[in-house]
C-alpha cells in the first residue's frame, strides 16, 4: 500500500453517535495557507469567503456541509494544481457539477471543484461513430440540443436535465425516464479522462488482454492501480456475478463493480461510474449517443390501482416504448 505524506486533518466535531455537529472552520492555518496557495496557483475563481461557502454548503437534498472552500477551474491544468493543492494541504475534495443532487452528493467538508461555470465544453461531436466528447461542467440539454442537429441524442435524462451536468449524471449514474430505451448512463460511456487524488492522469476504458499486460508491464503507479482492480475482481468476482441484482436501474453506488470482468470487457470507465468522484476526478468523458426517435406520441392508460399498474408494465414493455 503506498502511504502520502498528510498534514493535519481539518478539525472536525461530532456527537458520541458520530454524527457531524461542527465542521465550519478548519484550523486557521490549514485554512488560509491552502486558499493562499490556490490564490497563487490557479487562473479560475477561489472563493474562501464566508458567503460561497454558504451558497455551496447544499445541494438538491437536506444536507447541509459547509466546505472548506470553492474553487471554479478555467481550464483543466487549474483542475490538477487544485488537487495537487489539496493533497500537499491534506484537504479532501469533492467534484460539483448542477448541485443537483438529492442526497447529499453535491456538499462536503472538502475543497469544492465547481466544474460547471467554465469547464463546460462540447468538444468534439461526431455523428459518423455517434459520439461525443464532453467537459464534466457540460449541461446535459447543450449536449442533446447540439446532437438533435444530427437527429441524435443522449439517452439517459434526468428530469434536471436542462441544467444538470454530464460530469454529475457520471458520478451518480443517472437514468431518466427514458432509461428503458438507452440505459442508465454507464452504458453510454465510452472512454473518461480521469485524475486520481495522487496526481496520475490516464484514459481509461474496456482493456483488452494486449492492453492489460502492456499496462502491467509498464509499471509504475498506472500498473499499481490496475493490479489492485485484477486483485479486486479476482477476490470478490464470483460474488458479484452472484449476488448483484440483475435489474435494469442498479444504481445503488459502485455498482458497475461487475464492469472489471473479462466477459464485459475490464472496462473501467464504466466500473468508475456512480462512484460519485470518490476514485477519480473525472476531466473529459466520450460519450454515446444514439438516435433520436423521429416521432413521439403519447398513450394514457388507466388502472383501477397501483399494483394493475405495475402489473401491466411488463406488458407494456413488449411494444419497446421510449419511456
Amino acid at each position: 500500500h503506498r502511504t502520502t505524506p498528510r498534514r493535519p486533518a481539518y478539525r472536525v466535531q461530532r456527537t458520541g453517535a458520530g454524527r457531524i455537529t461542527s465542521a465550519f472552520e478548519p484550523s486557521p492555518p490549514e485554512h488560509h495557507a491552502l486558499e493562499r496557495d490556490l490564490r497563487q496557483s490557479v487562473a479560475g475563481e477561489v472563493r474562501f469567503d464566508a458567503g460561497s461557502r454558504a451558497a455551496y454548503s447544499t445541494d438538491a437534498s437536506s444536507y447541509r456541509q459547509v466546505p472548506i472552500g470553492v474553487v471554479i477551474p478555467r481550464t483543466i491544468d487549474d483542475v490538477v494544481t487544485t488537487v495537487a493543492l489539496c493533497r500537499r494541504h491534506g484537504a479532501p475534495i469533492a467534484a460539483r457539477g448542477g448541485g443537483t443532487s438529492l442526497a447529499g452528493q453535491g456538499c462536503n467538508v472538502a475543497v469544492l471543484i465547481d466544474f460547471s461555470k467554465y469547464l463546460n465544453r462540447i468538444i468534439s461531436l461526431d455523428p459518423g461513430l455517434c459520439v461525443a466528447q464532453v467537459e464534466p461542467g457540460c449541461v446535459l440539454d447543450d449536449l442533446r440540443d447540439a446532437a438533435e442537429q444530427h437527429h441524435l441524442t443522449f439517452g439517459p435524462d434526468p428530469s434536471t436535465h436542462d441544467h444538470n451536468t454530464l460530469g454529475g449524471m457520471i458520478g451518480n449514474n443517472s437514468c431518466g425516464v427514458h432509461s428503458v430505451m438507452a440505459g442508465r448512463t454507464s452504458d453510454n460511456v465510452e472512454a473518461l479522462d480521469i485524475l486520481t487524488y495522487d496526481g496520475l492522469r490516464m484514459t481509461v476504458g474496456p482493456t483488452s488482454d494486449e492492453e492489460l499486460r502492456t499496462i502491467l508491464a509498464g509499471g509504475g503507479r498506472r500498473a499499481e492501480i490496475y493490479r489492485a482492480m485484477i486483485d479486486l475482481r479476482n477476490r470478490y468476482g464470483t460474488l458479484i456475478e452472484e449476488r448483484f441484482p440483475k435489474i435494469p436501474r442498479r444504481v445503488s453506488g459502485y455498482e458497475n463493480l461487475d464492469q472489471l470482468s473479462p466477459q464485459n470487457g475490464f472496462n473501467v470507465a464504466r466500473a468508475l461510474v456512480g462512484t460519485e468522484g470518490t476514485c477519480v476526478t473525472v476531466l473529459k468523458a466520450t460519450l454515446k449517443l444514439i438516435a433520436s426517435p423521429a416521432k413521439r406520441v403519447l398513450a394514457v392508460l388507466a388502472s383501477p390501482d397501483i399494483f394493475a399498474a405495475a402489473d401491466a408494465v411488463p406488458d407494456v414493455l413488449e411494444y419497446g416504448p421510449i419511456a
